[in-house]
C-alpha cells in the first residue's frame, strides 16, 4: 500500500462516517477515527460516536480508547493512531481516517513529534513544583535565558505554555522554535488522499447541526452526562469541556435551564464548525464535495471513487 490512506475530514455534521464506511467497505479498509472525544468510553451520544449498525462490519480504530476521567492529547493519539494504521497497511489493507479534528489528523499524516512525548514527565512535575513555588515571571525570565524568542511572544500568565517550552529545552536540548521546524520539514509519515465534506450553504450546515443536536437530546445525552457525573468523572476534566457535555453538565447541578443549554450546545457547535472549516481550508490538498440541502451518499461515494481509483 506504499503508506498510503485516506483521510475524510470536514465540519461537524457533514457525514463523514457514512462516507468512510462506504469508501471502506468498497476498497477493503478500515477506519481509524481522528476526533478528539470519541476516544473516551461512555461518551456516546455526544460524539455521534458511531454504533455497530452505522460501522456496517467495517472496523473502528480509536473509539473507547481511555476512561472519560484520564486526560488524553494530541502527541499520544499519533502514538496510537500510528499503531493502527500500520497494521492496517501491514494486512493489506487501506487506512481510512476519519474525523473532524485536525490537529489529530494532520499530525497522524505528518508524523509530528510532539516533543516531549510523555503527557506528565518527572521534568514537568519538577517545573509545576517551581512554577508554585516562584511564580510565573520568574518561570519566564527562566525561558528567557534558554529561548529568548519564545519568551518574547508569550504574557507572563501563559504558565501552560511557558512550562512547555521550558520542558521541550531541558528534555531535548533544543528550543520549542527549533523543534516545531525541524517536525515541518522532515517529510510526511503517511502519503494521504484528503476528501473534504461540507455543505454549499452555510446555513444548511448550520441547521444540520441544529437537527442533529436535538436528535442527541432526544436519544439520551443528559442522561449520559448524568452517568459520567455520577461515575466520579470530574467536571473539570478534559471530556467533560466537549461542546454538549460541560453545557450540560450545569443543568444537571442546577445552575442552568435546560432550555437555555441546548441553545448554547446549537451556537458552540456553530462555532465550532466554523473553526473546523477555518482549519481545513488551510490544507490545499483537501478535494472538497459540497452537499446541496441534503447528502447524497451515493454521488459523494461516486466522485470520491473517481478521485480514488488510479490512486489507491
Amino acid at each position: 500500500m506504499k503508506h498510503r490512506i485516506v483521510c475524510v475530514v470536514g465540519p461537524t455534521a457533514t457525514g463523514k462516517t457514512a462516507l468512510g464506511v462506504e469508501l471502506a467497505l468498497a476498497l477493503d479498509g478500515e477506519i481509524v477515527s481522528a476526533d478528539s472525544m470519541q476516544v473516551y468510553r461512555g461518551m456516546d451520544i455526544g460524539t455521534a460516536k458511531p454504533g455497530e449498525a452505522e460501522r456496517k462490519g467495517v472496523p473502528h480504530h480509536m473509539l473507547d480508547v481511555v476512561g472519560p476521567e484520564e486526560e488524553y492529547s494530541a502527541a499520544r493519539y499519533v502514538r496510537d493512531a500510528s499503531s493502527c494504521v500500520d497494521d492496517i497497511l501491514a494486512r493489506g489493507k487501506l487506512p481510512i481516517v476519519v474525523g473532524g479534528t485536525g490537529l489529530y489528523a494532520e499530525a497522524l499524516v505528518s508524523g509530528r513529534d510532539f516533543a516531549p512525548a510523555g503527557t506528565q514527565t518527572a521534568c514537568r512535575e519538577e517545573l509545576q513544583k517551581q512554577l508554585e513555588r516562584e511564580g510565573p515571571e520568574a518561570m519566564l525570565e527562566l525561558l528567557r535565558r534558554f529561548d529568548p524568542d519564545s519568551a518574547a511572544r508569550l504574557h507572563r500568565n501563559d504558565s501552560k505554555r511557558i512550562l512547555r517550552a521550558l520542558e521541550v529545552w531541558y528534555v531535548s536540548g533544543k528550543t520549542i522554535s527549533q523543534h516545531n521546524e525541524e517536525t515541518r520539514r522532515a517529510p510526511p509519515r503517511y502519503e494521504a488522499f484528503w476528501i473534504g465534506l461540507n455543505y454549499l450553504n452555510r446555513q444548511d450546515l448550520y441547521d444540520r447541526i441544529d437537527s442533529r443536536v436535538d436528535r442527541m437530546l432526544a436519544a439520551g445525552l443528559l442522561e449520559e452526562v448524568r452517568a459520567l457525573l455520577a461515575g466520579g468523572v470530574p467536571k473539570n476534566g478534559t471530556a467533560l469541556q466537549a461542546i454538549g457535555y460541560k453545557e450540560l453538565v450545569n443543568v444537571v447541578q442546577g445552575t442552568a435551564d435546560l432550555a437555555s443549554a441546548v441553545d448554547k450546545i446549537k451556537m458552540e457547535s456553530r462555532r465550532y464548525a466554523k473553526r473546523q472549516l477555518t482549519w481545513f481550508r488551510k490544507n490545499p490538498e483537501i478535494h472538497w464535495i459540497s452537499w446541496d440541502k441534503t447528502p447524497d451518499l451515493e454521488l459523494a461515494r461516486q466522485i470520491s471513487w473517481n478521485y480514488l481509483k488510479n490512486w489507491v
